[in-house]
């Protein structure tokens, strides 16, 4: 292959990683039956005029494997904090202690569970989207370099790497899916 092509394969596959990445960090804030920290990464406090992610205001500890605290550091803030979480959408329900909100993790029901499985499956969807996209890039950029003046082989060299960087890329999101959707549907 040759030197003097602008097709930077780096870079492709630094952002066919980020979209991995991406996915990972969706598949931690889903709900397992377990009790994560990451859990509590979409939630957002209003707080001081603002609005701000709950680690701003607050310490999150996991103490055993069904139960979240999160310790407020600013006793003015622990009802923001206990109603951010309330409307969050996670089906958790805080029990004040102080300026300590305990978090009870309940047991998944089987509902719920596939209710999750499928969200996990739009997740790694719009991963996988997503590295199309770059593939999609990265062939838009082989075109010009045609245009320029390269090679039939050397176009064919280059596309054989790109879809073969994607392929790669995709059957990791498949793997992370799996791997998530069995976690989700353990009993």
């Amino acid at each position: 292959m040759s030197d003097d092509l602008e097709i930077d394969l780096d870079a492709l596959q630094k952002r066919m990683d980020g979209a991995l990445n991406a996915l990972r960090t969706e598949f931690a804030s889903l709900r397992t039956g377990r009790a994560s920290a990451s859990m509590l990464d979409p939630v957002m406090v209003d707080a001081y005029g603002s609005t701000m992610p709950i680690n701003q205001c607050a310490t999150i500890n996991v103490p055993e494997p069904r139960m979240v605290l999160v310790n407020v550091w600013d006793k003015q803030l622990v009802n923001a904090v206990d109603k951010a979480i309330r409307n969050s959408g996670l089906g958790i329900n805080p029990q004040m202690d102080g300026t300590i909100l305990r978090l009870p993790i309940p047991e998944l029901n089987e509902e719920r569970r596939r209710e999750l499985a499928k969200v996990a499956g739009q997740y790694a969807e719009s991963a996988r989207i997503s590295v199309r996209n770059v593939r999609r890039d990265g062939m838009d950029q082989l075109k010009k370099a045609k245009a320029d003046g390269m090679g039939e082989d050397d176009q064919k060299l280059w596309e054989d790497e790109i879809q073969s960087l994607t392929d790669s890329m995709v059957k990791k999101i498949d793997t992370a899916l799996e791997n998530k959707q069995e976690e989700i549907m353990q009993v």
